[in-house]
């Protein structure tokens, strides 16, 4: 108890010498109790992983979250660094499991050792799950660090910790797949217009475009922990035919009835929760999504996306300013002063050369891993999509031209070809395409092959 009581003194002793630290001209913030919220915060947490009973773990925990809600932003990197530094894994029992393990390869002392490499902080997230409401709130808490890393590397391993934790805490298994339409509860209707990350839905009306007609459809994973927050969500417009521009199908007043529709398009999927990077639903989304689909619709004969290429401007510039690439006076200028919009002749210029270069980007520009270097193109080929056709123009919003000069692209899911497709791709990172895309990637020899690097 003497040594609980010594340790529980030096760590609020430099926490709250940390606070001081950031307390730069008084402005510090205080509780009516006179202590502030990261050092209660601290506490709070040193009796989290003391304490005994489940009903007293649940009210601390609860009171843990309550006051890192109330941490600034020089209070959180003191707060995320007191995790990464005392709440690591003990270096001494791990050298002393490990010798145990080397002399004697049991199962038993194998477990000691795993047990003494976990980090303290595994259980101290764990515990701080126990309260109502805590699952989305340690989300929150991994957004807020994931916005620190790049200034903050060396809380990485504090990172990897809540990555962890949450691909078991937010398996497949626990996901609910559920149909999202005007009569869903305002309350999620709200967040589907906040999260949009594709096509921005500007307002009330707008969503109900999106959701109204019967033409439409809207899927979402929820999670029994994060109540009304979707995790990621996919929207729909169901055509004839595979349709080659957004703008047709966000702007169309036109209502087509679901069983004369042989298309089924994915034309926005957007990841909800920042804190959940790295965490996989889209894939099980879109393949969940087509067998809801195929069973409600029979009809259905293609489901493709309509996608957004949001890396083509930067890495065409990149090429051109390296020399790598190269257009034609009259295609450089109608890239760059947009005459291709007005003028059909401008137009036709521009595409024999932009399309080749788009072919050549997906085919040959890499990113770091040796995958492609388009993100979206790495999630789709990745679900085992193949590349079906090129799109110009196909998105002519100022940010389709800001990140893919208009470019957009069709995915194509085929029920009994996603599987081989995803095994060639995992194993050689082979990407399937079509014969034309091919042809056009042939066509572009550029001067050194671009190997950029995300």
């Amino acid at each position: 108890m003497n040594m609980n009581m010594k340790f529980l003194q030096d760590l609020l002793s430099r926490v709250s010498s940390r606070a001081r630290d950031h307390d730069v001209g008084g402005r510090g913030r205080t509780s009516k109790s006179g202590s502030s919220p990261l050092f209660q915060l601290s506490a709070a947490c040193h009796a989290l992983m003391n304490s005994g009973g489940e009903a007293s773990r649940i009210l601390v925990a609860q009171r843990a979250l309550e006051h890192y809600a109330q941490l600034d932003a020089q209070d959180r990197v003191a707060f995320f660094t007191l995790l990464a530094e005392e709440y690591a894994a003990d270096s001494e029992a791990v050298h002393l499991a490990y010798a145990a393990y080397r002399d004697e390869e049991s199962n038993a002392n194998l477990e000691r050792l795993f047990t003494a490499c976990e980090p303290a902080r595994q259980n101290l997230l764990r515990r701080l799950n126990l309260c109502p409401g805590g699952t989305f709130e340690l989300v929150k808490m991994r957004a807020d660090l994931l916005g620190l890393l790049k200034e903050h590397p060396e809380l990485a391993p504090l990172d990897a910790d809540f990555a962890h934790l949450f691909s078991s805490w937010f398996n497949r298994g626990f996901l609910v797949l559920e149909s999202i339409d005007w009569n869903t509860p305002a309350a999620v209707l709200e967040k589907v217009i906040q999260y949009e990350a594709v096509h921005e839905i500007h307002d009330w009306e707008d969503l109900r475009r999106r959701l109204g007609p019967q033409d439409r459809r809207c899927y979402a994973f929820f999670h029994p922990a994060t109540g009304d927050e979707p995790l990621i969500f996919v929207e729909v417009a169901l055509c004839r035919g595979i349709p080659d521009n957004i703008q047709s199908i966000l702007a169309s007043t036109e209502e087509l009835d679901a069983n004369d529709a042989d298309t089924a398009v994915f034309y926005s999927i957007s990841n909800c929760q920042r804190g959940l990077k790295g965490v996989s639903f889209g894939n099980f989304l879109i393949k969940q999504v087509v067998q809801e689909l195929k069973r409600e619709l029979p009809n259905l004969r293609e489901f493709v996306t309509l996608s957004p290429v949001p890396g083509f401007a930067a890495w065409l510039s990149s090429a051109r300013s390296a020399g790598q690439v190269k257009l034609s006076p009259h295609a450089e200028s109608a890239l760059e002063e947009g005459a291709w919009q007005e003028n059909e002749e401008s137009r036709k210029t521009l595409a024999g050369e932009l399309m080749p270069l788009a072919a050549h980007y997906f085919l040959e520009a890499k990113h770091r891993s040796g995958q492609p270097l388009d993100p979206v193109a790495r999630f789709h080929l990745g679900n085992g999509a193949s590349l079906h056709r090129m799109n110009w123009p196909g998105d002519t919003s100022t940010k389709g031209l800001k990140q893919a000069h208009g470019l957009m692209v069709n995915y194509r899911y085929q029920i009994d070809q996603i599987e081989q497709n995803h095994e060639a791709y995992s194993r050689e990172s082979s990407i399937i395409c079509s014969s034309e895309i091919r042809r056009m990637a042939a066509k572009q020899k550029p001067r050194s092959q671009q190997k950029a690097d995300a």
